[in-house]
Order: structure tokens, then C-alpha cells, then sequence
């Protein structure tokens, strides 16, 4: 089939390769607008058309799906099928119904659960055991469309929000490309999503971020590990904002009051609710990430300070 590819982050890449080395004829990739980016914040490609443009790949960056002029183009180059990997953007119908066999959307949960832009994000935080991607029809609402095909994978007790969705870009790219094979053969079949068990995933503010001390102490590990990498777990010391990397909860651990830090010779370790946690990396506002042995040495932690 002629394809098109739509994505955006680097997450989208894997599935891209996967189609561009497939049966497939890849003619173009839709992505967002060239966006800043870095500290020089000069206008930077997209991972997706980043790759697109070092394979000599035809490159669609429309501001908006429904503009004419893109709709033009989509019906030009005659895509049997648009598949889809965090595109960032809502498609219109206008744009839906130009390939043949619809856009087919690669989502990183078993739908309906987490439905929405950080379903890996909310897996983590909410501690669900098993999770997985799911293949299926793009249509107006939110990725409520009859699905191809799903698979799953084991959320793993330390795995943050990179590692868990690196391995599902991984998988999830033979899952896209097996489904648009079926729809090629004519053997694929979609079916409904059922109407229970359906969970929302918006994106995680900075907000969401923020730890709660206060909160058990598998509740701050959940918590941290879903926003690594980003927006990145983070916390205050002496009114400044500091990051925090995951987190690991002693239940042997000392009592110490929620937030509380106690620096030990090899570790420091961090009150909640229940038992204390050990930190990982801790990362000062303008500083380099570092072991938090050397951060506490560094800004000399006194007895009874804490994070707020």
C-alpha cells in the first residue's frame, strides 16, 4: 500500500523506520511545524522529520490538518492508509477520509484505559501491573475507535515513564506495521472498544510534578518515576526548586517526618506518610544532575531540614 506517515517526538521513530522498512510505499510524513528548541531557541525539525529529511522522504508540516492546502496534497499523493504515532495535532474529517483505509493510530495502552496524550505517564502513576499498545481507527473523538490489534507488557517496579514507553515504541512498531499488512491482505478486523473500563490520561502539568511528601512513600516513587523524563519529578529546598530522580522506599528506614532529610554516610533519605525513601539524583536550579550523597555534601544539609 502507498502510506503516509504521521508522528511527531522521537518516540514516533521506531514505528517510522519499521514502515519505511516494511512491504509498505512510504511517499511523505505529516509532523508538526518546525518548533524551538535548545538554549538558542532556533527553529528545529522534528525527530520524525528529522529522519524523514536524512532519507530523502517528503515532508508535509502543516500548521493545522484542515488547512486546503494540505488537504490538496494529502489527496495528490493518494495514501491507501495514514499511520499514526503522536502526530500532536487533531485530524479532521476533511482529512480522515482521503486514504482508503482511514488513519490507524498506534496508542501506548490497552484501550479505553488511558485514553489521551500521556497514557504511559498515568499507567506509572496510578500503578497499574500490565499495560501495552493498542492499533486503532482514528475518528473524531478521543481514541475511541474500533482497534486492529494490542499488545502487552509488564510494568516493571523501577521502570519510569522513558523506559516503559522506549520498550513499547520498540514492540509497538511490528504491531503497527503487522496491522497495516492485515488491512493490505484484507484479513484485518476492528473491534469496539467495550464501554467499560474506559480511563482518561491527560498530559501531566508541572503541577503534577510537584512531590507530595505527605503522600506514602509508594505514592512519591509512583509519582517521581512517571514524570522521569519529563516534566521531571521536583520538590523545594531552602525555597529553591529542585529535581528529583527516582526514588527507591526503605521500609527499615528511620522515622522522619514528611519531607524531613537525613544524610547518612552512603545515602539520603527523604520523609513520607509511611517509610522514608532513599534519593536517587537530585538536580539544582542551573546545575548538573548528581548523586545526592554529593548534592547534600554540597549545599550542607543541616539537622531537620527538609523538602516542602
Amino acid at each position: 500500500m502507498r502510506v503516509i506517515f504521521a508522528g511527531t517526538p522521537a518516540v514516533a521513530v521506531p514505528a517510522l523506520a519499521a514502515v519505511a522498512a516494511s512491504r509498505h510505499e512510504l511517499v511523505a510524513v505529516v509532523t508538526r511545524p518546525d518548533a524551538p528548541a535548545g538554549r538558542g531557541r532556533g527553529l528545529a525539525r522534528s525527530p520524525v522529520g528529522a529522519w524523514a529529511d536524512e532519507h530523502g522522504v517528503e515532508v508535509l508540516t502543516p500548521a493545522r490538518p484542515r488547512e486546503p492546502e494540505f488537504l490538496d496534497r494529502l489527496r495528490e499523493l493518494e495514501p491507501a492508509c495514514v499511520p499514526v504515532v503522536a502526530y500532536g495535532a487533531l485530524v479532521p474529517p476533511a482529512a480522515l477520509e482521503i486514504p482508503r483505509h482511514g488513519w490507524i493510530n498506534l496508542h501506548f495502552s490497552l484501550l479505553p484505559a488511558w485514553r489521551g496524550a500521556a497514557p504511559v505517564q498515568h499507567a506509572v502513576l496510578h500503578g497499574d501491573e500490565l499495560t501495552g499498545a493498542s492499533v486503532f481507527q482514528l475518528e473524531e473523538g478521543l481514541d475511541t475507535g474500533p482497534v486492529y490489534g494490542t499488545l502487552t507488557d509488564e510494568i516493571r517496579p523501577t521502570d519510569t515513564s522513558g523506559d516503559l514507553l522506549g520498550r513499547l515504541a520498540d514492540s509497538g512498531a511490528g504491531l503497527l506495521v503487522a496491522v497495516l499488512d492485515a488491512i493490505a491482505d484484507g484479513t484485518a478486523r476492528a473491534e469496539p472498544q467495550p464501554a467499560d473500563g474506559v480511563s482518561l490520561a491527560p498530559k501531566l502539568t508541572v503541577d503534577d510534578a510537584r512531590v507530595r511528601w505527605g503522600d506514602p512513600a509508594f505514592a512519591v516513587d509512583r509519582r517521581i518515576r512517571a514524570c522521569t523524563p519529563a516534566p521531571g519529578g521536583w520538590t523545594t529546598f531552602r525555597d529553591e526548586r529542585v529535581k528529583l530522580g527516582p526514588v527507591v522506599p526503605v521500609p527499615d528506614g528511620p522515622e522522619l517526618k514528611p519531607g524531613e532529610l537525613l544524610v547518612e554516610k552512603s545515602r539520603v533519605l527523604a520523609g513520607t506518610a509511611t517509610v522514608p525513601v532513599r534519593l536517587g539524583e537530585v538536580r539544582a536550579a542551573g546545575k548538573r544532575a548528581m548523586d545526592a550523597t554529593d548534592w547534600a555534601r554540597g549545599v550542607r544539609v543541616g539537622t531537620g531540614e527538609d523538602f516542602a
